[in-house]
């Protein structure tokens, strides 16, 4: 096994300072991108732990401030924090900062749990607890951790990534089927909730019921009312 000796100025560092440069560090060994990820997986749980009735936003990053559905996210988020739900969302700019920014606006908790990319995406301002992981998958699991529900606005390949992946874990058994997923916005939702009907559902590719396990609609009270219905389970 080779040992890189340390700089001068790297030794200066704490020890801290330096397992993060270690970190950093693209010609790593595998072994210690593995720690990495179990150090990503550790203090993504001790982070989550100390967080009480979470609901997940997700949604575009490119949706501007004058759009509707950055509105509604923003709404949402000032309604869940009056309610008493801690706001999580992948703390980056568009839908993801509507959320975060209608729950500090009520005074509530905002949460982000942000994504280091190379084209950095800095936390949005108004996320008043976050978290920066070096990896999609363990930020992804974080996401889609322990939610009493999660609540969709349009999005991109990520948004859809996000909704598969959950809709999976629930089909199989592996998340709590009494969870709800909620889309908001039946103009952008509904095209692919019809599709799921008439080709996966009708050819078997999944069950008859699954399609169910989606709710989709423009109205922030019934989205409310479901949380609060998941909530009291």
């Amino acid at each position: 096994m080779s040992i890189t000796k340390s700089s001068p100025r790297q030794e200066r560092r704490s020890p801290i300072e330096r397992l993060q440069l270690t970190f950093a560090d693209h010609h790593a060994s595998l072994s210690w991108e593995v720690l990495r990820i179990t150090a990503e997986f550790v203090q993504g749980f001790e982070f989550l732990s100390n967080l009480d009735r979470t609901v997940t936003i997700f949604g575009s990053a490119r949706l501007p401030e004058d759009d509707r559905y950055y509105e509604l996210a923003r709404e949402l988020g000032r309604r869940l924090a009056r309610a008493n739900y801690t706001v999580v969302t992948g703390g980056g700019p568009g839908i993801m900062e509507a959320g975060n920014r209608g729950a500090t606006e009520a005074g509530g908790h905002s949460v982000g749990l942000n994504i280091q990319l190379p084209m950095e995406q800095k936390l949005n301002p108004y996320v008043k607890e976050g978290m920066g992981f070096q990896y999609f998958f363990s930020r992804k699991f974080m996401l889609d951790y322990s939610a009493l529900a999660y609540v969709f606005f349009p999005g991109g390949f990520g948004t859809l990534d996000e909704l598969f992946t959950i809709l999976t874990l629930v089909q199989t058994g592996k998340s709590n089927g009494a969870v709800p997923i909620i889309l908001i916005g039946r103009e952008f939702w509904q095209p692919l909730l019809d599709w799921i009907v008439s080709t996966l559902a009708s050819r078997r590719l999944i069950g008859p019921d699954d399609p169910g396990l989606l709710h989709v609609t423009d109205d922030l009270d019934e989205a409310m009312r479901l949380i609060r219905t998941a909530g009291s389970h």
